[in-house]
C-alpha cells in the first residue's frame, strides 16, 4: 500500500511536471558552476551528488543544501555527510554476511557503524518532522493541496479512514529510502558518463555534433540519454542480494551480475 501511495503521488504526471522547473534550476546552477571553473579541477561526483540531493530534498520537504544559513540548509549539509557515509558502508564487503557465525564478533565493525548512522538519520528526520509540524501549526496549513511529499505523508498518518496505517517510523524509513536510494546512484551514473566521454574524444565529438544538430546552438539541453552508461556501469552491478530456496543450499546469498 505504501509503495502504491508513493508511486501515485511522487511519480504521477502532475508531480513530475511540477518539479521540472526545480530540476531545471538545479541543473543550470551546476552547469554554471562548472563553466565558472574552466581551467581548474572540479570534483564532478561531488557536484552531481549535491545537485541530485537538492532536487530530492526540495521535492520531499522543500529544502536544499546551500540555501544560505537557514535551518533547512544546515540540515541538508548534515544529511549530505550521513548519506555519503551510508552509501560507502553499503558497498563495504562484510564477512558476517557470508559466515553467520561471525555476526556476534562484529569483526569489521560494520554493524556498529550502521546502527550509528541509522541513529543519525533518525535525528535528522526527527528534526525535519518537528519543524514541519511547527510550521503547519503556526500557518494553519491543513489544506489537501499541501506542497510537498512530507505534508502528504503527515496527512496520511493522521487520516483515521486511511487504508494505510502509517506511523512516524514508517515516514522516516521512506524518507531514508528516497534520499539514500536516489542520490549516490544517480551521481555515480553521471560521473561514469563524464569519465567515459573525457576518455573517448571521438564519442565526445559525436555527442557535440548531435547536440548541435538536434538541440541547436542557442537552446538548452533538457534531457540526455544515459542508457549506454547504465549498460557499461550499472549503478548496482551485483544487484541486491536475495535469499532463495532452490537447489543451491537454502539461505545462501545470491549475487546476480546484472
Amino acid at each position: 500500500m505504501l509503495r502504491k501511495e508513493f508511486a501515485q503521488w511522487m511519480l504521477g504526471n502532475y508531480t513530475l511536471d511540477s518539479v521540472r522547473k526545480l530540476s531545471r534550476k538545479e541543473v543550470r546552477k551546476t552547469v554554471g558552476y562548472l563553466y565558472s571553473r574552466v581551467g581548474s579541477q572540479v570534483n564532478t561526483g561531488e557536484q552531481m551528488f549535491l545537485t541530485v540531493l537538492n532536487m530530492i530534498t526540495s521535492m520531499i520537504w522543500g529544502g536544499t543544501v546551500e540555501e544560505g544559513g537557514d535551518e533547512r540548509a544546515i540540515v541538508g549539509a548534515e544529511l549530505r555527510k550521513v548519506v555519503a557515509d551510508f552509501t560507502e558502508l553499503l558497498g563495504k564487503p562484510n564477512a558476517s554476511d557470508f559466515f553467520s557465525g561471525l555476526v556476534k564478533f562484529g569483526l569489521q565493525g560494520v554493524e556498529n557503524r550502521m546502527v550509528s548512522l541509522a541513529q543519525r538519520f533518525d535525528q535528522i528526520f526527527e528534526k525535519i518532522l518537528k519543524q514541519r509540524l511547527k510550521m503547519n501549526k503556526e500557518s494553519g496549513n491543513e489544506e489537501e493541496d499541501s506542497k510537498d511529499f512530507l505534508d502528504f505523508l503527515l496527512r496520511l498518518k493522521d487520516d483515521e479512514n486511511s487504508k494505510l496505517p502509517l506511523a512516524v517510523a514508517h515516514i522516516k524509513g521512506l524518507l531514508m529510502d528516497m534520499v539514500v536510494g536516489g542520490t549516490d546512484t544517480s551521481a555515480n551514473a553521471i560521473e561514469f558518463a563524464m569519465a567515459e566521454i573525457m576518455s573517448n574524444p571521438d564519442v565526445k565529438k559525436r555527442i557535440q555534433q548531435e547536440l548541435e544538430s538536434i538541440v541547436e546552438q542557442d537552446n538548452v539541453v533538457e534531457l540526455a540519454v544515459q542508457k549506454e552508461t547504465m549498460r557499461l556501469y550499472p549503478v548496482v552491478p551485483l544487484s541486491v542480494p536475495h535469499c532463495l530456496g532452490y537447489a543451491i543450499p537454502n539461505g545462501s546469498l545470491v549475487f546476480v551480475n546484472v
